[in-house]
């Protein structure tokens, strides 16, 4: 792979992990989740490609200290 290709890819990737966390983050301080779990699923898409990537997962709420 080209290192233009992984520049772009790293990018991309710190993008998506970046502001996924901030907006997870957000939900969950102005939400009462503490003791909860949540499901989470999170999609990327190719359309030129016609490719889709899902990863699912669980994610704890947050107590009164994390928020």
């Amino acid at each position: 792979m080209s290192d233009a290709f992984n520049m772009s890819m790293r990018k991309f990737l710190k993008q998506v992990g970046v502001t996924s966390q901030q907006a997870i983050e957000e939900a969950m301080r102005e939400a009462d989740t503490a003791g909860k779990r949540y499901k989470v699923k999170a999609v990327v898409t190719i359309e030129e490609l016609d490719m889709t990537h899902e990863v699912e997962g669980e994610i704890e709420g947050m107590n009164g200290e994390q928020a």
